[in-house]
């Protein structure tokens, strides 16, 4: 099969939809990886990586571990957790150990099917035909997997994930605008159709976790958070699986799409960042004080939400053909836990028990007037005191209900 042919060189260009560019050339040589820029590219001036990979002549080489000696940029394309799993044991089931794939081999894989703009030739992607799918048939599939079975859907599972991140099983579809028909498609849809990305359950989730993330987004949205468009899927097993429309390719354009983790070459599994690293982040890379102020709010809504999980891989910047820079809209909102229970993102040096002073003491650092901070905070209270009556209507267990109420009330003491 092509894909289990090792590749020791991958071009790589940026996809904005309406132009292709090539950016230039990673390289494998005695175990060691190396990048370097198109001389064109260079030219053109657009910074994929500012911080850790600007534009310049020559040989990059990177030694992290974390990112098996790839540049951030790069490995961002990768997916972790669910997609991994499912890559090593497709590979398994043809006689390759994971130990024995190289990373460059795992961008090959990715090729053209990634999020974001970024591509990898050459393509060595399992793509299935465009298909009317039914989730709970995904649903179920991805249960088999977790548990051990099914090996003969890991392709067609393998083809929908993409190069989507995280725990969770996912499938990127095509959802038509007025009908409810999906298709098992990540490009080229047909008219009427847009991206999204649908969620599942893992052996740790309830049957409830897709419900509460859809509430948790209601809520963002009306605390003023910038969110993507969110549906819940009705199922007879479980109160509805979790869709949300993508944001890295909108009608003809696609955005490159650059993690906070891969920009600074954090390990996002080892709580690190504080927000006030965040927020300088965002203020170097976009130099708009607008975008700083989004991302204060959704510091604002992770702390007094009890959304724990609000690591490094979680906050997103997009650039467009241009070179310009903004933050992502917000996704990955949840009712969650972090390291050892404590905020994996700290808020002035605070994990255990960030609080309201502690909020209001990064937006003066962030230079946003006290009165804005506080409006942000109300804004922000006023939105989670929906929590019970929005659960409720979606279906979340009552034992859920008191249990997130409870912690959510935590937070604002």
């Amino acid at each position: 099969m092509k894909w289990l042919q090792s590749v020791n060189e991958i071009k790589v260009s940026l996809d904005f939809g309406q132009e292709v560019v090539e950016v230039g050339k990673l390289a494998l040589k005695e175990r060691q990886i190396y990048f370097e820029y198109d001389t064109s590219f260079i030219l053109r001036g657009l910074e994929i990586s500012p911080l850790k990979m600007p534009l310049k002549r020559g040989l990059y080489q990177f030694k992290t571990s974390f990112f098996e000696n790839l540049p951030g940029v790069f490995n961002d394309s990768l997916p972790d957790g669910w997609g991994r799993l499912l890559f090593d044991r497709f590979a398994r089931t043809h006689g390759v150990l994971p130990q024995e794939i190289t990373p460059l081999d795992r961008l090959a894989h990715i090729g053209e099917q990634g999020l974001g703009a970024l591509r990898y030739v050459p393509d060595h992607s399992l793509k299935e035909p465009s298909q009317v799918i039914q989730l709970e048939r995904l649903a179920q599939q991805a249960h088999d997997v977790l548990s051990g079975t099914a090996d003969d859907v890991l392709a067609e599972l393998i083809a929908l994930n993409g190069s989507s991140a995280g725990a969770r099983p996912k499938a990127l579809v095509g959802i038509h605008q007025q009908e409810d028909q999906i298709l098992h498609s990540t490009q080229d849809l047909p008219e009427g159709y847009t991206p999204w990305m649908v969620k599942f359950s893992n052996t740790q989730d309830g049957v409830d976790a897709g419900a509460i993330e859809y509430v948790y987004a209601l809520m963002a949205k009306q605390a003023g958070i910038a969110m993507p468009e969110v549906r819940l899927f009705t199922t007879n097993k479980s109160p509805g699986y979790f869709a949300i429309q993508r944001f890295d390719c909108i009608d003809d354009h696609r955005y490159h799409m650059h993690t906070a983790c891969g920009l600074l070459h954090t390990d996002f599994r080892t709580p690190a960042l504080d927000y006030e690293d965040l927020i300088n982040l965002t203020s170097i890379l976009t130099k708009d004080i607008h975008e700083v102020e989004k991302m204060y709010r959704l510091a604002v809504f992770n702390v007094l939400a009890h959304n724990r999980d609000d690591h490094a891989k979680n906050f997103s910047y997009l650039m467009d053909r241009h070179g310009r820079w903004m933050l992502s809209p917000a996704y990955d909102l949840t009712f969650s836990s972090g390291p050892g229970g404590e905020q994996s993102t700290l808020v002035m040096g605070e994990g255990k028990h960030p609080n309201i002073k502690c909020l209001l003491q990064l937006a003066q650092g962030a230079e946003i007037a006290e009165a804005k901070a506080k409006n942000i905070i109300q804004a922000t209270q006023h939105s989670l005191n929906q929590w019970p009556c929005l659960a409720k209507q979606f279906g979340v267990a009552p034992s859920n209900i008191d249990l997130i109420q409870t912690k959510i009330s935590a937070a604002w003491a």
